[in-house]
């Protein structure tokens, strides 16, 4: 299965924005700004047991604490959620934004272990300095076949956030607006965000 095989280097990507906006990063083009962040994250995770072995509560803690204000998770959930999230009340909107990333972290938390002996290289850009958003293509290199691993990033007021990840060829946002859209077909954003509680309910009983 796909996102089984994507898994940690998704996560990798979703945590590369880890380390705190200093004024020695603010300047720094995104692109450097990824190899840096990206590879000292890769030896945190390696180094830290308790996140290797999936501890959930405490990756969603690092989260909290150290992702999310370096992810614009708000344009991330409305462009899974798509055309219809205009369609939604500001309580939908937080709903799904909460249920959204407790399923990211849920899913991928598991897999952090396989995390061992990768290191992150930067693919060839044709971004320009003047660029407000760009695309900044990596590849994780380790045991087996290298990883395509590619960020989409806007710079915002607080610096350049991500707001997309490609793995192996797979938009994060894309993939999951497919299976998004159906859900919203058949039950409305109220039946999404049940589909979503119900499935972070379902792997938080099979964690503990």
């Amino acid at each position: 299965m796909l996102l089984k095989r994507i898994v940690p280097w998704l996560t990798a990507a979703m945590l590369a924005l880890t380390c705190a906006i200093t004024q020695a990063q603010a300047g720094k083009a995104p692109d450097v700004l990824i190899k840096e962040v990206s590879t000292d994250v890769l030896e945190s995770l390696k180094a830290d047991k308790s996140i290797k072995q999936g501890d959930v509560q405490k990756i969603i803690v690092l989260v909290d604490a150290k992702v999310m204000p370096y992810v614009n998770f708000q344009r991330m959930t409305a462009s899974a959620v798509g055309r219809y999230w205009r369609q939604a009340t500001p309580e939908q909107q937080q709903r799904l934004q909460e249920q959204f990333k407790l399923l990211l972290v849920r899913t991928y938390s598991g897999a952090l272990a396989q995390v061992q002996d990768q290191t992150v290289e930067l693919k060839p850009s044709r971004n320009t300095p003047t660029d407000k958003e760009v695309v900044v293509k990596t590849e994780v290199k380790g045991r087996g076949d290298p990883i395509q691993l590619d960020y989409r990033l806007a710079q915002e007021a607080g610096g350049w956030k991500i707001y997309d990840v490609n793995v192996l060829g797979v938009w994060l946002v894309e993939n999951y607006r497919n299976s998004f859209s159906q859900e919203i077909s058949n039950g409305g954003i109220d039946g999404l965000i049940g589909k979503l509680e119900a499935r972070n309910k379902s792997a938080g009983g099979a964690k503990n």
